[in-house]
């Protein structure tokens, strides 16, 4: 399969870019704590999906620079979200790793997201309901690309 590149192609393309970056950013505000930037939870969620790692590993997974990283996980731990404990094979490193207080708002705000977008969704038509449901898994694919 080739690149998209006819004209209803890349107005699709499009389309699609700027529907998604909406919806993300509706879905980012759907929060219970609404303290922490949208980078704090995201850092928070990374940790959820790949257990404990290093700042460096962090910083890698988030695109941000180390010292960035090292300012976002002091500010999550000053407010007892992540805590460091030394790595078992290089004692030169720490790990940071969630707190069970991080992982009740995780899931406390995933729980809201989906009762947002379940809200919404119930808005769609049955037909459009069922373009959604087939296009989530090729959407799902996008993401991992």
């Amino acid at each position: 399969m080739g690149g998209r590149t006819s004209e209803g192609d890349l107005a699709t393309v499009t389309t699609l870019r700027a529907s998604v970056m909406r919806l993300a950013r509706r879905l980012r505000h759907q929060r219970v704590e609404h303290t922490l930037s949208s980078t704090e939870m995201q850092v928070l969620a990374t940790l959820s999906r790949t257990g404990p790692a290093t700042p460096g590993e962090l910083a890698r997974q988030e695109h941000v620079q180390p010292p960035s990283m090292t300012r976002i996980i002091a500010l999550l731990e000053d407010k007892g979200l992540v805590r460091r404990e030394p790595h078992p094979q290089d004692r030169r490193q720490v790990l940071v790793i969630a707190t069970e207080p991080a992982a009740e708002i995780l899931e406390q705000s995933r729980r809201l997201r989906d009762a947002w977008l379940a809200d919404l969704v119930g808005k769609l038509t049955d037909e459009e309901w069922e373009l959604v449901r087939s296009a989530a898994p090729v959407l799902e694919r996008l993401a991992q690309l």
